[in-house]
């Protein structure tokens, strides 16, 4: 999937700032030129993706959902 194939109006590029690992869940801050955009994702996903902090990400913001994707 590009993300040209997601229906998401408002996305912000960014790098990762910095990242709270929980056991379930954690948070991560993407630091974007509008200013830091948080997201709550799956610890899970963080490993899935391979997210740490410096990586270029999108933050796909849809109603009060932030997502993230790998860029």
């Amino acid at each position: 999937m590009t993300i040209q194939a997601i229906n998401v109006r408002n996305q912000f590029r960014g790098k990762i700032k910095e990242i709270i690992e929980g056991p379930v869940v954690s948070e991560v801050d993407v630091d974007t030129p509008a200013g830091i955009v948080t997201s709550v994702i799956t610890t899970r996903s963080i490993r899935d993706l391979g997210l740490v902090i410096g990586t270029e990400v999108v933050a796909l913001v849809k109603a009060t959902e932030v997502s993230i994707a790998k860029l």
